[in-house]
């Protein structure tokens, strides 16, 4: 896997544009000056997260003994699921706190932009090209600086896209995390018969 390609399934599970909507409506309450401290802090936590799981993936795995073609296999459902739920979202309240609080970690850093689906491709990452972790440092500086972008100009976004566009867009980028994730299935089940 490329550094191009290790971005872009990285960028896609992130969702950036896909938590655009759900951003606003935890950043809303707060006052104007706090939005934008809020959104650096907390993306700066989540980098940090996402960098801890890449470099301790390797043994986390040894430690659970797993084998790689189950942590594929485990990757790619897990993948397909957050996929699923990005095509067909669900209906319910997305953050839980109680309005006009500030959030810290939870929801916004973890588990909107380094939620279980990112760490867990990293943990895969990690696992499969052992001998590449420069190339997936990058890959996850790329694709977490391009959702940072998004992110903290995510006014100006909404109201450049709209709600339908932004809509359109999460469920085509589902529709390409699905691929990848079968991808991700049919890569574990081959090494698993060649075995």
């Amino acid at each position: 896997m490329s550094v191009i390609t290790a971005a872009v399934m990285l960028f896609l599970i992130m969702d950036p544009v896909g938590n655009l909507p759900i951003f606003l409506s935890i950043l809303r309450p707060l006052p104007e000056g706090r939005r934008r401290k809020v959104m650096i802090r907390e993306l700066l936590i989540s980098l940090v997260v996402m960098l801890i799981f890449l470099f301790t993936g390797q043994e986390l795995l040894n430690l659970l003994n797993l084998k790689q073609e189950a942590v594929s296999i485990a990757g790619g459902i897990v993948l397909f699921l957050i996929a699923l739920r990005m095509i067909f979202p669900g209906e319910g309240g997305v953050t839980g706190l109680p309005e006009g609080e500030e959030p810290l970690i939870v929801p916004m850093a973890i588990p909107m932009i380094a939620g279980p689906s990112i760490l867990a491709a990293l943990v895969l990452l990690s696992h499969q090209y052992p001998a590449q972790m420069m190339d997936w440092v990058l890959a996850l500086l790329l694709s977490w600086g391009a959702s940072a972008v998004i992110l903290m100009f995510y006014e100006q976004v909404h109201k450049l896209l709209g709600e339908r566009v932004l809509t359109a867009m999460e469920r085509l980028m589902g529709m390409l995390l699905v691929m990848i994730s079968v991808q991700m299935l049919l890569d574990g089940a081959v090494q698993y018969l060649h075995r």
